[in-house]
């Protein structure tokens, strides 16, 4: 794994939104900008136990597509399936790089993991609000 590269942070932004009940399915579009701003201190500060700056991609698919990048977290489009998408990119940094993937997606974790990727759920990126 070469030393110079920044761990990658692969978001599953479906899963990740769907993680709070905070009306996200009422405006999927809106709830994955709130969700790619949320991210962006992530790309300098890293996430809890992995020192940044990573490169952090945010994958959207369905009615979510078409979020644009902003600096610190490029936004991928799944043209399908966001996890097909999410296994590709994980696949793709094996075995050079460290990648993290960001989810609860039990399926989707089994596939990353077999490519090496370590996985973390959403409370990593997105905290319960407070009561």
């Amino acid at each position: 794994m070469s030393d110079d590269a920044a761990v990658l942070v692969i978001v599953d932004g479906a899963n990740v939104v769907g993680s709070v009940p905070d009306g996200w399915w009422r405006d999927r579009h809106g709830a994955a900008v709130r969700l790619r701003d949320a991210l962006v201190p992530y790309a300098t500060d890293g996430l809890p136990g992995l020192h940044g700056p990573v490169e952090l991609v945010l994958v959207v698919e369905g009615a979510a597509r078409g979020v644009a990048s902003v600096a610190g977290v490029r936004v991928d489009s799944a043209p399908g399936s966001g996890d097909d998408l999410i296994a590709e990119l994980a696949a793709a940094a094996a075995p050079e790089r460290e990648c993290v993937v960001v989810t609860a997606d039990r399926g989707l974790r089994q596939r990353v993991e077999a490519y090496g990727a370590r996985c973390v759920g959403p409370r990593t990126v997105r905290p319960l609000p407070s009561a």
